[in-house]
């Protein structure tokens, strides 16, 4: 048996990664330092600057100061460790280098992040390198960062950045639509316990959220002489009702399983420090999909007409008789309602400042709320949440409110006057969803009483929208429209309250 770290790296460029910015890059581009691939040397191959090389490198400094890189992390997460790869930088490698951090919210521009607004993290203080050797350099902050800042001190070459961590999934996001996710994803937090045999593939690959390249990536066993079969067990991202198993043999052709079983088991860890991880050798597993042949280089999908109901799992065991290969392995299903609210609460505490204030404003676009919000952590519970939040709407004045209105589409319309991010604006269609099956007169209608009633208060008319017909809400804009000022700003505030509770619910089951 093989025991694994669950690590991964979130710098990946097939995961997403990508260097953004760089001070100088003069012999090397910074890209490089990204690519998946052991880095190479070509003794006798030079470019119009000079030497090639494998890698990311600067120009010799003759002034005071450093070089940088920045780099989006694929995958977010809390960074355990840096892997700052010196191979065959020898004469020309950086006496040292530190790193720092950030979190930002999606779509955060390069330039943004060279600017002095963005708060930067030291998460790794100047430490002293090796050339031509792979230097490992532990982390120990539990934040959840987007982006990582390279330093080296002063100049020099570095062939390959690993940044290595936890996956930490915005789950405010995930949780946001009603529908079945990836349980057994890497991008959602899953990583592997502990295999049989893993002589030709990691069975890591097999989580992987992108497409199978070849059978290098995938998970694939020596052949098997004698009896047994093979077996890998997954820690699923989040706690989870199974409702479908997807089985990839792509690109194992002559060599793969001739069949498979999934099982399942729920075990949590124990307080005091034994990780569930190490009691899956002793768990109750509980079948999820009997041993059912398989095909060469083909998906399989299994649903609920093939395996068991009802069946709830922190982790589950791939068996595969009797040895052979898989690309990719997926777990469907639904999180249940505590995984749900701890991986929320998890990734609410964990997110640096700047993330954390573009989720909050999912929920309600003040910044005054927001700070109170931010102001409030850590939340140990459901319950801390929705009464931080009361709390702090019970302090929100008129201008904190019409902040909040700005950033709410007129009914029947998609556009806010404030952008709104995804996963707001696909919560304000399926809010307003009534509008959609409108008749033309009652559209159009809308869209008069909409105008009139802003030149009226001054501000989008907002309402708690859910279940209601375009009749309805038009009938109630109508009815509004009588109040004076203040008493008119009082009732669109308490129904941006119910919208906000409702919009947390939805996240936290």
């Amino acid at each position: 048996m093989q025991h694994f770290t669950n690590l991964i790296n979130l710098a990946s460029a097939r995961l997403g990664a990508q260097a953004l910015a760089a001070n100088d890059e003069f012999f090397a581009p910074k890209e490089n330092l990204l690519k998946p691939e052991a880095p190479v040397f070509i003794a006798d191959k030079y470019t119009d600057r000079g030497k090639w090389m494998d890698g990311w490198e600067t120009r010799r400094r003759r002034t005071p100061g450093h070089d940088w890189c920045i780099v989006k992390l694929g995958l977010a997460g809390v960074v355990r460790s840096v892997v700052v790869d010196t191979t065959f930088f020898r004469g020309n490698y950086p006496s040292h280098c530190s790193v720092d951090a950030c979190g930002v919210p999606e779509g955060t521009s390069a330039a943004d992040l060279t600017n002095e607004r963005i708060t930067w993290h030291q998460i790794l203080p100047q430490s002293e390198l090796r050339g031509d050797a792979e230097n490992t350099l532990p982390i120990d902050d539990a934040r959840r960062f987007t982006h990582v800042r390279l330093n080296i001190f002063p100049d020099g070459g570095v062939a390959r950045l690993r940044v290595m961590g936890d996956a930490l999934p915005d789950w405010t996001r995930v949780l946001a639509h009603a529908d079945d996710i990836d349980l057994a994803s890497v991008a959602n937090g899953a990583h592997v316990v502990d295999t049989s045999d893993h002589f030709f593939g990691e069975p890591a690959n097999m989580l992987m959220p992108y497409a199978a390249a070849n059978m290098a990536d995938g998970w694939e066993t020596r052949r098997r002489r004698g009896p047994g079969h093979d077996w890998s067990v997954v820690h699923l991202g989040i706690e989870g009702a199974v409702h479908r198993l997807e089985v990839a043999t792509t690109h194992f052709k002559g060599n793969y399983p001739e069949s498979c079983s999934v099982e399942s088991s729920v075990i949590y860890d124990v307080r005091g420090g034994v990780s569930a991880d190490s009691s899956t050798v002793r768990a109750h597993w509980t079948p999820v999909l009997p041993r059912t042949p398989l095909r060469p280089h083909d998906l399989h999908v299994f649903d609920q007409g093939a395996i068991a109901h009802g069946l709830t799992a922190t982790h589950v065991r791939l068996n595969i008789f009797p040895d052979g290969g898989i690309s990719r392995f997926r777990v469907l299903g639904m999180p249940t309602t505590s995984a749900r609210r701890a991986a929320v609460l998890r990734v609410l505490n964990a997110m640096d400042e700047p993330e954390l204030r573009g989720a909050l404003a999912n929920f309600l676009g003040s910044p005054a709320w927001i700070d109170r919000m931010i102001r409030a952590r850590p939340f140990k519970s459901v319950q801390e949440i929705y009464s931080a939040g009361d709390a702090a709407i019970a302090t929100l004045g008129r201008e904190d409110w019409l902040e909040a209105f700005r950033h709410h589409p007129r009914i029947g319309e998609r556009a806010a006057e404030r952008p709104q991010s995804e996963i707001a604006s696909g919560w304000s269609a399926r809010e307003q969803a009534g509008v959609d099956t409108a008749t033309v007169s009652d559209v159009s209608a809308l869209a008069e009483a909409n105008r009139e009633y802003e030149r009226r208060f001054g501000h989008v008319f907002v309402t708690f929208a859910s279940g209601k017909s375009a009749g309805e809400m038009l009938a109630e804009l109508r009815t509004r429209l009588s109040n004076d000022p203040a008493k008119e700003l009082e009732i669109a505030a308490a129904e941006q309250r119910k919208i906000t509770r409702l919009r947390l619910e939805k996240i936290l089951g």
